[in-house]
């Protein structure tokens, strides 16, 4: 009997220690994550779920641990976030910060914070304003492609010109819808969020005019150009040698061949780029494959890195390149196309 009392007590005093030692941990890890103040602007869009906000205020050094921090959210009724953009600080607790981010009086007016990543299509970017203000993605679309706004701002913006009226186009303003994050009001229309990203272009064009002006290419085919090299690669150290691999085919006669324009022409039918690589027969102005030259248009919206590339490109006699797309997604350049064939087998098959 005194043997089990002793198992008993050991195993209690063990329990009262881990629970203690628990208990320490996560003091800790909701309090503060610097004693000095930093504030940090954090968007909370609307429909995320509460412990995905959570990971996100821990990735943005809000907040030391998401794990405990939801413990403590569950504890203290601190789950009905809203919706809204907040400047939260560092120096708060965990606790401090749930409980702003519960009010939305604390929200900074009524704007939010759209994200555009590089490279995306027109179509999603549209989906993504949709998610966060009260236009909806058609609208967005609908404006894009509606010949009396474009006009006027071919009128607006001098890198505009009579190009972006092709109507083979799936979106008229594709490629001239600057990849960058933005504060817009929630409650706005679109023309007042496209203003805000032809504005984020023309940022980008004032800065590159010089150049531009001094090269070969019109803004419409650069930005075509670009649009290519974005979708090849999202690795501003890669872009330059991809740029000089299709520069280099151009300057010999050769055709592009690029499958990010056949991901393009499928547009609707695209899943993934295995659909690319199977259908470079299908029939689209966009197909590199099939026509001589650029595609008929932009296939993404670039970032500046895609643009600098293409204005400048590295002097390589490259004619070929894959991506390790089963590996670490490195760029494989190639001079032959025996040597192309040798890098398709070795990392593709």
């Amino acid at each position: 009997m005194k043997k089990s009392y002793k198992i008993v007590a050991i195993v209690a005093v063990a329990a009262v220690i881990a629970a203690g030692g628990f208990f320490m941990v996560y003091r800790s890890s909701i309090g503060p994550v610097s004693s000095e103040s930093n504030q940090i602007t954090f968007n909370v869009a609307e429909n995320t779920a509460p412990n995905t906000i959570l990971d996100q205020l821990q990735e943005q050094g809000v907040i030391k641990s998401s794990f405990f921090s939801r413990l403590l959210m569950r504890q203290k009724n601190l789950s009905n976030i809203k919706a809204g953009v907040y400047i939260l600080d560092s120096s708060w607790s965990s606790e401090e910060v749930l409980a702003y981010i519960n009010d939305a009086s604390n929200a900074e007016s009524d704007e939010v914070l759209l994200t555009i990543p590089e490279g995306l299509w027109s179509k999603d970017i549209a989906a993504k304003i949709e998610e966060l203000t009260n236009v909806s993605a058609q609208e967005c679309l609908d404006l894009w492609n509606d010949e009396a706004f474009l006009r006027e701002m071919i009128e607006r913006y001098e890198f505009l010109d009579e190009s972006i009226l092709n109507d083979a186009y799936h979106v008229k303003l594709e490629g001239y819808l600057y990849p960058n994050s933005y504060f817009i009001y929630r409650n706005t229309d679109a023309r007042e969020v496209t203003l805000r990203l032809l504005d984020g272009f023309d940022t980008v064009y004032q800065s590159l005019k010089a150049d531009i002006e001094a090269s070969d290419y019109t803004v419409h085919e650069l930005v075509t150009f670009a649009s290519v090299v974005q979708f090849e690669s999202g690795n501003p150290e890669d872009m330059p040698i991809i740029a000089s691999v299709f520069t280099n085919r151009f300057k010999a006669g050769m055709k592009m061949e690029s499958s990010v324009t056949v991901c393009y022409a499928l547009y609707d039918e695209f899943k993934n780029f295995q659909d690319c690589e199977t259908n470079p027969d299908i029939e689209s102005p966009y197909n590199t494959y099939l026509y001589e030259g650029l595609p008929v248009g932009p296939v993404n919206n670039p970032s500046i890195d895609a643009l600098k590339a293409v204005l400048h490109p590295a002097d390589t006699d490259y004619y070929y390149f894959i991506s390790d797309v089963y590996g670490d997604h490195q760029l494989i350049p190639a001079k032959t196309y025996e040597e192309h064939l040798a890098n398709v087998e070795k990392y593709l098959k």
